[in-house]
């Protein structure tokens, strides 16, 4: 069955790729107290990590792809741990994570990749609360991760 959001990313040009598998001692998601907590999420393009550190070896360009492409994988997380997107209520938050130089400060900018895509995706629900923050380094030398939590409405079995 093809959802609202399997259409929007269609339009977009955009495929929702397979939820990772975690790569540490840690869960994708934890469903608690009505909130999906995600994990961070690494920016995957042709099955690779897209990796660097803005203001040193990329540009805002391809930071804000690789953090667009982190929300995918948030998104992939989502329909991994929900069955799909029914139970989405709202996108409270992403904490973005940019692989940033010393004088690099565009990273609102970057983090527009994966805010812009969310509200695409969930229109009104998709506006979320933000942080984004320079680090030195990421895990396997990504350039961006995301994490995020999303309210949600109540199972129907419930």
């Amino acid at each position: 069955m093809t959802t609202a959001i399997d259409r929007k990313l269609a339009e977009l040009g955009l495929t929702l790729p397979e939820a990772a598998a975690p790569i540490a001692a840690y869960v994708p998601t934890v469903e608690a107290g009505g909130l999906l907590h995600i994990s961070g999420q690494l920016p995957f393009k042709d099955g690779q990590v897209m990796t660097g550190r803005l203001g040193d070896d990329r540009d805002l360009a391809y930071g804000q792809e690789a953090a667009q492409r982190c929300a995918l994988m948030l998104a992939a997380q989502i329909k991994a741990a929900l069955g799909g997107f029914d139970r989405v209520d709202r996108i409270v938050k992403l904490g973005v994570f940019i692989n940033s130089a010393p004088d690099f400060t565009d990273q609102p900018q970057v983090a527009n990749g994966a805010s812009e895509l969310m509200q695409a995706l969930f229109g009104e629900a998709g506006r979320h609360a933000r942080s984004a923050v320079g680090v030195p380094a990421l895990p396997r030398g990504a350039a961006v991760e995301v994490d995020a939590i999303v309210a949600l409405r109540p199972n129907s079995l419930d």
